[in-house]
């Protein structure tokens, strides 16, 4: 299931969430994000419809193993990028981040792979 860049972006932003709170709930997605908590939840039931998060009861939001598997695949792009952009090419980290954010998404497995290799 090819997905495609907001719902990346919203794998991440719950993997990040996860990460530093313990647990997630829409509300601390669109906040993170500004995003509108309608535009949250209209994304969370695609994303549960394609099986990469688990909604529970109580509205804690868990990324399935899929979810996990294309969320830290993101994350690892976002991180190895943003740092190749600063320290290699010498650009602001704050400039770096929001390339990176957008390249993510797009670069192929053999570019990301020679970014990562250069970076060793």
């Amino acid at each position: 299931m090819s997905l495609l860049e907001s719902g990346e972006n919203y794998l991440e932003t719950i993997l990040v969430l996860t990460r530093r709170n313990g647990s997630v709930r829409s509300i601390d997605i669109a906040t993170e994000m500004d995003f509108t908590k309608a535009s949250v939840s209209r994304a969370m039931s695609i994303l549960k419809r394609d099986n990469y998060i688990i909604m529970e009861a109580d509205g804690r939001i868990i990324l399935t193993k899929e979810g996990q598997k294309k969320a830290l695949a993101v994350y690892d792009r976002h991180v190895t990028l943003t740092r190749f952009i600063n320290e290699k090419l010498g650009v602001d980290l704050e400039i770096a981040e929001k390339d990176a954010c957008r390249i993510e998404h797009i670069i192929s497995p053999e570019t990301f792979a020679g970014i990562k290799a250069m970076l060793k």
